[in-house]
């Protein structure tokens, strides 16, 4: 971690442009991500395509959590402890991270001159939040509930679902409850508190950070649900969306035969369906795909 702290802070210093600063260079972040199979934004940030974003609103974290656990991907659901903001409604959109520390007066003044000399904006929040673009979600590691460790209250996340349509996820404190939940923003988050940020320093942006027990890399997708949050890694998303699609039409046959109350749990789950019940499940799939084309 604090290989990558150094490229992210000191890599970048001395760019022309405040968007280099505390960040992956463009081949840094392509060298990080070589598995994303799809077009990148112009710094190299993988860019997974709108309509398949649009499918995976349709996933529970579940449905994501089972294939990524198979290909070893162990530390991609972010766990316990967070408040959501408007339970039942999804967050989906791709991760733009950044990594906050407690402020360390010499490298806080060091960092905040290079961004002035770059013509960045001043405030710790708003580095993250200018640099926003249409269905991203700000994944931001600010060390859990402490007073200062705030991402925003409602004027800032308005900004956000402005620039995004989305929403956030905070490993830190909100503030402003009240008027967040007047917003049709979505935020998840460890707690709310009324200080504003104080006492910490943006030390990374689009960078690998740790978001509860997940591991986030720049141009994840974000899922979140009623069970929490997960990051699905661009090179798995099409295989999540693929694979839930069956896992819906299954779910669906199942639940609409146990409903009738007419068949015991062990006749449709966790074993082989007698002949009569598979050939019934089988045209049921047939008919379900055929609908979806």
């Amino acid at each position: 971690m604090r290989k990558i702290l150094a490229i992210a802070v000191l890599g970048s210093f001395g760019a022309a442009a405040y968007g280099q600063a505390f960040r992956w260079t463009r081949e840094e972040t392509i060298h990080y991500t070589p598995k994303n199979p799809f077009e990148r934004f112009e710094d190299g940030r993988p860019k997974v395509p709108k309509a398949l974003l649009e499918k995976v609103k349709e996933l529970s974290v579940e449905e994501a959590w089972g294939i990524l656990r198979a290909k070893g991907y162990n530390f991609q659901y972010a766990g316990s402890g967070f408040k959501v903001l408007h339970p039942g409604k999804k967050l989906v959109g791709r991760a733009v991270t950044a990594q906050y520390l407690p402020l360390r007066p010499d490298l806080h003044d060091t960092i905040e001159a290079d961004v002035k000399k770059a013509g960045g904006p001043g405030g710790a929040n708003q580095k993250v939040i200018d640099l926003l673009q249409r269905d991203d979600v700000p994944v931001i590691d600010l060390m859990g509930v402490a007073p200062g460790h705030n991402f925003g209250g409602d004027n800032l996340h308005a900004a956000i679902y402005g620039a995004t349509g989305t929403g956030a996820v905070v490993d830190g404190t909100v503030r402003d409850i009240e008027g967040l939940f007047e917003m049709p923003t979505q935020v998840y988050y460890r707690d709310g508190h009324p200080a504003a940020v104080a006492g910490v320093t943006v030390i990374g942006i689009n960078i690998p950070v740790k978001v509860g027990e997940a591991v986030v890399m720049p141009g994840d997708v974000v899922l979140g649900d009623r069970t929490g949050i997960i990051f699905i890694p661009p090179q798995f998303v099409q295989e999540v969306v693929d694979k839930a699609v069956m896992t819906h039409i299954h779910d669906e046959w199942t639940k609409a035969k146990f409903l009738t109350g007419k068949y015991k749990s062990s006749q449709l789950y966790g074993g082989p369906l007698s002949p009569e019940m598979k050939k019934e499940y089988d045209e049921y799939v047939k008919k379900r795909l055929a609908e979806m084309k």
